[in-house]
């Protein structure tokens, strides 16, 4: 079992948090078509340049999925499995999002058995 998945796992157990994923954020209905693509430019730079969670922020807003899937990518390698996991929910990416419900779906029987 992939330990730093189980302490990624655990890290949402605590008080501070309601629940494992919050899939609520919506893309922002306001923007137009021109303000998305000036803010996913700006994104992209920002992400180049390693400032993931301003990009990050930024395709939440605009609902960049691409955006949403890189991000999602640079954190399940940084052992961020359940983040990643979120992000690539919001981005509709049905491939990577089961590959890591399988992931959490084996921690949680792990852990089930543990007891």
């Amino acid at each position: 079992m992939n330990k730093d998945l189980k302490i990624s796992f655990e890290k949402f157990q605590n008080k501070e948090s309601v629940g494992f994923i919050k899939s609520s954020e919506k893309p922002s209905k306001t923007l137009t078509s021109e303000q998305k693509v000036i803010l996913n430019r700006k994104g992209n730079v920002l992400f180049n340049q390693g400032d993931i969670e301003q990009a990050r922020r930024i395709f939440l807003t605009t609902g960049y999925s691409d955006g949403l899937v890189r991000v999602g990518d640079l954190y399940v390698k940084n052992n961020r499995d359940l983040e990643a996991l979120k992000l690539y929910m919001l981005a509709h990416n049905q491939q990577k999002s089961e590959a890591l419900i399988k992931k959490v779906a084996a921690l949680i029987s792990q852990i089930i058995k543990e007891e």
